[in-house]
């Protein structure tokens, strides 16, 4: 009778814990389906986010992109990865124009250079040119075709690079007015954000989304650095970290790092003055001495010639 009892009671208490197993992964199931739907519907929202987006930009551009796009995937096969590699840090640097893609970006060299040499082919043959002197005018264009857009991504980079110079040390400014009044230092950034425009203000907007999401400050404040590529963005994260993980007082170092930045603005403003008297010699030769001498001395030498000539 005993074991009978005690049989049943261990029957009992296996069954009511299965029982009991089975509601809680039942409530798990439930709720990591519902998360999952939660996801679909939040990636499903996000296509036709990105569908509304793209059917808002024009139909060529569409095109033109969907074909750069192909082409890149394609062309980037037959390109050693370091080049892409150096070809995303230069596009990241200079603010990812059109949102191109290094693929999208090698596509678009590609393309320029084989409409340049289609059309040089098709002046030389307008022009029935020597065979040799088309190949060369052939080899130009290519270059230049290849070349070109990596012109236009250095102009983008210098540019933006020479205005995120400018408006560092402004930025600087109210980041250590706002830590020094007691705000934290995402907080000064926040604050940053909503009080200053432009790239660099842009660029701290992205720093503070990551925080925010979860990434370390750390690598925040680096992804800022490598993004921008400018030396004096790079200084200022370097002290930040450096001041973190020591503990040091970071209105401090915002403070010197800001005068430090003014001082190089200062001195890059000094050096640009004393280029300029170099700069100008070349015109002043060129096209204002020659001038000036024709007014001055050509009547002079006119009158020598007809006295000679007497």
């Amino acid at each position: 009778m005993e074991w009978a009892l005690v049989i049943t009671a261990g029957m009992f208490v296996f069954f009511f814990t299965l029982f009991i197993l089975y509601l809680i992964t039942t409530k798990k199931r439930i709720l990591i389906g519902r998360l999952r739907n939660i996801s679909a519907q939040e990636e499903e929202k996000k296509q036709f986010d990105e569908r509304d987006e793209t059917l808002k930009q024009p139909l060529v551009q569409r095109i033109v992109r969907l074909f750069l796009s192909h082409l890149g995937t394609t062309f980037s096969k037959l390109t050693p990865g370091a080049y892409i590699e150096r070809t995303r840090k230069r596009l990241q640097g200079a603010g990812n124009p059109e949102g191109l893609t290094p693929q999208e970006f090698l596509a678009f060299k590609l393309v320029i250079s084989v409409a340049l040499i289609l059309m040089g082919i098709i002046i030389n043959n307008w022009n029935n040119t020597h065979l040799l002197k088309m190949m060369f005018w052939i080899i130009i264009l290519a270059i230049l075709g290849w070349k070109f857009p990596d012109l236009y991504l250095y102009h983008c980079l210098k540019e933006r690079k020479k205005e995120i110079q400018s408006r560092l040390p402004d930025i600087l400014d109210l980041l250590t007015v706002s830590v020094e009044a007691g705000l934290g230092f995402d907080a000064a950034i926040s604050k940053v954000v909503e009080k200053s425009k432009g790239i660099l203000a842009k660029e701290f907007s992205r720093v503070l989304q990551e925080i925010q999401m979860g990434k370390p400050r750390r690598e925040a404040l680096r992804s800022l650095s490598n993004r921008t590529q400018v030396e004096d963005v790079s200084a200022f994260v370097g002290a930040v970290i450096q001041a973190d993980q020591l503990g040091v007082s970071i209105g401090n170092v915002l403070r010197l790092q800001s005068e430090a930045i003014r001082q190089k603005r200062k001195q890059r403003a000094e050096e640009t003055a004393m280029k300029a008297p170099v700069k100008m010699l070349i015109p002043l030769v060129v096209f204002i001495f020659p001038t000036l001498f024709i007014v001055l001395l050509g009547p002079a030498m006119i009158q020598i010639f007809v006295t000679f000539m007497k």
